[in-house]
């Protein structure tokens, strides 16, 4: 009888959140204009890296290689056979970049640990390498010495590649073992100064992108399996280090574990027609729900697992592609999320598609669903990205009814280009950075419990696949000089006023700082002209430094 009441307790616990999904109101998009007013007292406002993107140094101090090192150095895997060898250089120049960040007075700054870094064949019981464990210990401390409180990925990507050969990755659990072991050193050496830790960045990446698709490392292309297994084995990760913080260290270093999760805004082409709500739905629950949804229920979306499960019995195979949780593994998932890391850059329309079992496993398949765009929509020249800022607003709105109003951060916002990059005037990126932190203060008004935001990128950097051909930073980067100086673009100046008024005080004021952002940027277009000109004879870094083309 016992045992019978605490199963139904378990089973309202997981009906409960799928129930309060429906407080989202799918039909109604009210797009408001634009507010004057500024963020709650304490907000925090950030800038982002990772390891892999930005530090360089791939092979120095003891570093082993990462699965990124590997994929990149096959020709043909990235954009113009670019890779991260060099990047910024930011091992070397963190001291400089830190002087940034503090001239533009963020409150922090997120960055990855490289886990090869640390642990070169990433096993602790082999090697510790102590000289990872300095350069993370000075970057902390010297953020700390500058008010900049640092906030901390574990997992960026850059999965150590003696896993993935001896092991097979994410593809098998073993890896989530070594995982945690590397998370509680990161603990044990760092915590008492970071309060802020997120497991994993943006898993749909790793398991579609990387196991599915073979866009991203480690190039696998496991169709309609290998991603769901290796978020199954991620997720499982995720709440086993969360709680060996919770239990061993939190009671010491008082700090907060969560998890950064990627997702674009899906909105239904016709607000009037439930198959088109109900395929926008599914959308956001196979983006964003396949991993949010067991961090705060304690299991998959229950419209992953009935249209996974019948695409499966469709295809004869005896069982869901899609893992199962036991019910001790739900348990333990659930409310392992002290606050969601939210990535966020674009929306698509979505409608009602539906995808013949006949034409084999794929998770995009299994979705049933079509992705369009609104050729209206701005594009500054990346296909992908279109600026559409009131579905931040939906977005957020959407966690808050579908999670109970999670603490939020904003760990990644922001907008590249593909277009010649010499002008460092970037008018779209101003407009970017106004236009969505405006929607997420509507949010905010709305209820949102979103308590910072980190913009994307500090620097321009390694965009995977895409190599240097695409910027997101708020500097620029000259890659063909071997010093790989640092460039404000007019956008530094402009996100500068925004945290200094913590928000948008008024038309009259906010009117101006485009205006004034942009007369500061000539100078910078002049220096970097004249480097450029300068470097024409030869200055270019031997060996796979970087791009040496000119963006187009």
């Amino acid at each position: 009888m016992v045992r019978s009441i605490l199963e139904l307790l378990l089973l309202l616990a997981l009906l409960l959140p799928a129930a309060a999904s429906q407080d989202f109101d799918w039909t109604k998009n009210h797009q408001t204009s634009f507010y004057y007013g500024t963020f709650p007292t304490g907000f925090s406002w950030g800038a982002g890296s990772s390891a892999y993107q930005t530090e360089g140094a791939w092979n120095t101090d003891g570093k082993g290689l990462s699965i990124w090192d590997a994929f990149a150095h096959k020709k043909g895997k990235i954009h113009a056979n670019d890779t991260g060898d060099f990047s910024c250089e930011g091992y070397h120049r963190f001291k400089d970049d830190i002087s940034l960040m503090k001239d533009m007075k963020l409150n922090h700054y997120r960055f990855s640990i490289s886990w090869p870094r640390i642990l070169p064949t990433g096993v602790k019981s082999e090697q510790i390498n102590e000289k990872g464990i300095r350069y993370y210990s000075d970057l902390i401390d010297l953020l700390l010495e500058n008010q900049i409180a640092p906030m901390v990925t574990l997992y960026h990507w850059d999965l150590p590649q003696v896993l993935q050969e001896k092991h097979g990755g994410w593809q098998n659990i073993s890896t989530a073992e070594h995982f945690h072991d590397f998370a509680d050193l990161c603990f044990q050496r760092f915590g008492s100064r970071v309060k802020h830790w997120i497991t994993f960045n943006n898993p749909w990446s790793v398991a579609v992108e990387g196991h599915e698709t073979g866009e991203h490392a480690p190039g696998l292309k496991l169709g309609g399996s290998g991603a769901y297994r290796a978020a199954h084995h991620i997720l499982k990760d995720h709440a086993k280090v969360w709680h060996t913080y919770d239990q061993q260290w939190r009671g010491k270093q008082k700090g907060l574990v969560g998890i950064s999760l990627t997702a674009d805004w899906g909105e239904p082409v016709d607000l009037t027609n439930q198959r088109d709500i109900e395929a926008a739905e599914r959308y956001i629950q196979f983006y964003l729900g396949w991993f949010a949804t067991p961090l705060f229920t304690g299991d998959y979306p229950h419209v992953m697992k009935d249209y996974i499960g019948r695409k499966s019995g469709q295809q004869g195979l005896g069982a869901s592609r899609l893992p199962v949780f036991s019910p001790q593994e739900r348990s333990h998932l659930r409310g392992t999320c002290d606050f969601l890391g939210l990535g966020h850059f674009t929306t698509r329309y979505i409608s009602q598609k539906n995808y013949p079992s006949g034409l084999g496993d794929s998770y995009f398949a299994d979705r049933d669903l079509a992705e369009l765009v609104d050729p209206q929509w701005p594009d500054p020249g990346s296909g992908w990205l279109y600026s559409v800022p009131w579905g931040f607003r939906r977005l957020l709105t959407f966690v808050k009814t579908q999670y109970g109003n999670p603490m939020i951060y904003v760990t990644e916002n922001g907008v590249s280009e593909k277009m010649l990059c010499m002008d460092l005037c970037d008018g779209w990126r101003m407009k970017y950075f106004k236009e969505y932190t405006n929607e997420m203060l509507k949010a905010i008004r709305d209820g949102a419990n979103v308590r910072g935001y980190t913009a994307w990128s500090l620097l321009d950097n390694f965009e995977w696949d895409r190599g240097f051909s695409e910027r997101f930073g708020l500097y620029y980067v000259d890659f063909r000089n071997r010093n790989k100086p640092r460039y404000p673009k007019a956008s530094v100046q402009f996100y500068k006023r925004l945290i200094s008024s913590n928000g948008f005080p008024n038309q009259r004021e906010v009117d101006t700082w485009k205006r004034k952002a942009v007369e500061t940027c000539s100078s910078s277009n002049q220096l970097l002209a004249a480097a450029r000109r300068k470097s024409q004879g030869g200055q270019e870094h031997a060996g796979r430094a970087g791009p040496v083309h000119d963006e187009v």
